[in-house]
């Protein structure tokens, strides 16, 4: 039977309140401390999801009570504070992504395994129903064998809703690595590790303008490509397209396609946890939706993190794992590097495809 594992959160800022929610699905895991280098901002979450202490990021990292810190700083932050908390003898998850530099993200891999500890990443969306129902469809051949996929990541950026947007538009942000993560993770999960990579990516619009509370009318200079459409060449064989965008008002494309030599698979917005998913077979005149298979649909934002519990306590893997996470970082960083060189850039991580979730899992279990 699992052990209760005490986790501090690291960062009060605009997603902490989706990971202190969610978190409290999961009986393994137990919140017990908030920290914030604004204080006022993690004493606020703090009495908002009742966690029983808000502190210092210092006195987060010396409390021996705590097993795990989820790091939810910005994207620059997320290497230095990550090596802290290692540093500090704690495991940690990360959001996405795993770091804004590659090296840094192998360095911060190879420092845990020095420790005997543990470095996970959002993002864990791809254990949701939704996606895990496409992995079962994939593995049981329902597709065949999968020869091509196509992600869609198409908006006109965070200013509009955001009330701090400007890290999006700086380096280590952007679409690519705001929102690639979901897509290149889905990827990742339901066809295989990246062999190669290529694409074009330019700055559509040098500044952006703030339309959200409470910076309207501030102006934003544009850091980092905002259109970035790349070509993916897998291990397996198959090939991918993807396009993230912050320059686009509007689009018909569907988020993620997967296609197979016995048919096609729609599988629903990586940045979500449930369906619909829809199939079509060769020999069929339409799509037709499919049953989920599996549980958290709903938003489980956190499912991540208690699956890497669950596993430091049983030895297993984990599933969002840091190997995972440095692979979609080389991929994004590599997808860059080749626009900059008009080239091929060839991938020099492995990542193995997660283990999926079993069928029927009882409760808030992750593992049977």
């Amino acid at each position: 039977m699992s052990r209760t594992v005490n986790v501090g959160i690291l960062g009060a800022g605009n997603i902490s309140g989706a990971y202190l929610k969610a978190t409290k699905l999961f009986s393994i895991l137990n919140v017990v401390a908030i920290a914030d280098i604004d204080e006022s901002r993690s004493k606020a979450k703090a009495e908002e999801f009742e966690v029983p202490l808000a502190c210092s990021p210092e006195q987060l990292l010396s409390n021996p009570d705590i097993e795990i810190v989820i790091n939810l700083t910005i994207p620059a932050a997320h290497y230095p504070v990550s090596k802290a908390i290692l540093e500090a003898g704690k495991h940690v998850y990360l959001e996405k992504p795993l770091s804004i530099e590659f090296k840094q993200g192998v360095e911060l891999l190879a420092l845990a395994e020095s420790k005997g500890l543990r470095v996970g990443c959002a993002p864990d969306t791809f254990l949701g129903g939704g996606q895990q129902t496409c992995r079962k469809l994939i593995d049981d051949g329902w597709i065949g064998d999968v020869i091509g996929a196509t992600g869609f990541m198409i908006g006109h950026g965070p200013e509009g809703w955001h009330p701090d947007p400007e890290f999006f538009y700086k380096k280590g942000a952007g679409p690519l690595f705001d929102m690639g993560p979901y897509y290149l993770t889905a990827f990742a999960n339901l066809i295989g590790p990246f062999k190669e990579l290529t694409s074009s990516a330019q700055i559509s619009f040098p500044q952006r303008k703030i339309t959200s509370k409470p910076k309207y009318g501030a102006m934003i200079d544009v850091e980092t490509p905002t259109f970035v459409a790349g070509v993916i060449n897998f291990e397996n064989g198959a090939v991918g397209t993807l396009l993230t965008t912050f320059d686009v008002w509007g689009s018909q494309h569907r988020n993620i396609e997967i296609y197979g030599s016995e048919g096609t698979l729609l599988v629903p917005d990586p940045n979500t946890f449930g369906g619909p998913v829809r199939l079509l077979r060769k020999d069929a005149k339409d799509y037709v939706e499919t049953p989920i298979s599996h549980g958290y649909t709903e938003n489980s934002r956190g499912i991540g993190v208690a699956d890497m519990a669950s596993a430091i306590q049983s030895g297993r893997k984990h599933r969002a794992s840091g190997a995972l996470a440095n692979h979609v970082l080389e991929a994004m960083h590599g997808l860059l590097e080749a626009s900059r060189t008009r080239s091929y850039y060839e991938m020099t991580t492995k990542a193995e495809r997660p283990v999926a979730l079993p069928l029927g899992l009882p409760g808030d279990a992750v593992d049977e």
